[in-house]
């Protein structure tokens, strides 16, 4: 019999950071499933689930996800886990943002400066949140110093070192990526950086194409305790660290829409 299929639309960075390819086998050994990966931006992820072209959405944008839910298309959010944003930039630091607290004065300096930034350009979850800094920096980026890529994060990773630029980016893709690029972190750990995930099954009632029972199952197993090691210990080998913390679901949920 064919395996029944189970298509997952994700964001960038699970994919180029290297997470699901370790996090995915376990599940489709044990469900004898085969998931098929679109591995998108946020924004494209949920069009897709609000298209019901895919079963089960793994993406990092809440207030889209909560409009997504309350729109109809989808079950409640489950954040699972979390990683965080950083800004990297050349080692000369042309707009000398190094070791600066807040992401907003960093984006100011950079846009006063006019220094290079290369923006993802593509309405990912990262790319929302690289919005939300330049709101609240009060600028609105525009002129030739502002790269916009209109790619996943490890093309603009790519941009950002062809141009010498500095861009926002979630830490596990900049680790998975760094050996090939001459960025390095200059500013981190600004309380906006938290960058939650969430698993959302597209609704069956909406969409009765949607496979439920397996993108339930597939909700599931992310809060499984394999799962819960395989997330945890993720890139602790390679980077001497791990990409991604787990949430405990008792842990209030991000946003409080």
């Amino acid at each position: 019999a064919d395996t029944p299929a189970l298509t997952l639309a994700t964001t960038t960075s699970t994919q180029d950071s290297g997470l699901l390819e370790v996090l995915l086998p376990p599940f489709e050994k044990q469900c004898a499933v085969k998931i098929k990966v679109l591995a998108v931006g946020t924004g494209q992820a949920l069009e897709l689930g609000r298209r019901g072209d895919a079963d089960v959405l793994m993406v990092h944008a809440p207030e889209k996800e909560a409009a997504f839910v309350r729109a109809g298309h989808g079950l409640p959010r489950r954040p699972f886990m979390y990683n965080d944003f950083i800004i990297i930039g050349p080692k000369e630091d042309p707009a000398g943002i190094r070791g600066i607290s807040s992401a907003a004065e960093t984006f100011r300096k950079i846009a006063e400066k006019k220094s290079f930034f290369a923006s993802r350009g593509d309405e990912s979850g990262t790319h929302t949140k690289e919005r939300a800094i330049w709101r609240n920096a009060e600028i609105e980026p525009q002129g030739d110093w502002y790269l916009e890529a209109g790619t996943g994060m490890a093309g603009t990773l790519r941009l950002a070192n062809e141009k010498q630029a500095y861009t926002l980016s979630d830490r596990s893709t900049f680790l998975a990526w760094k050996d090939k690029l001459d960025l390095e972190i200059l500013v981190e750990r600004d309380e906006i950086f938290k960058n939650m995930y969430s698993v959302l099954i597209v609704s069956p009632a909406r969409h009765p194409s949607v496979n439920y029972e397996t993108a339930s199952r597939f909700a599931d197993y992310l809060f499984s305790t394999e799962a819960k090691k395989v997330i945890s210990h993720f890139g602790e080998k390679k980077f001497g660290q791990p990409l991604f913390h787990i949430i405990t679901e008792k842990s209030p949920p991000a946003d409080k829409r």
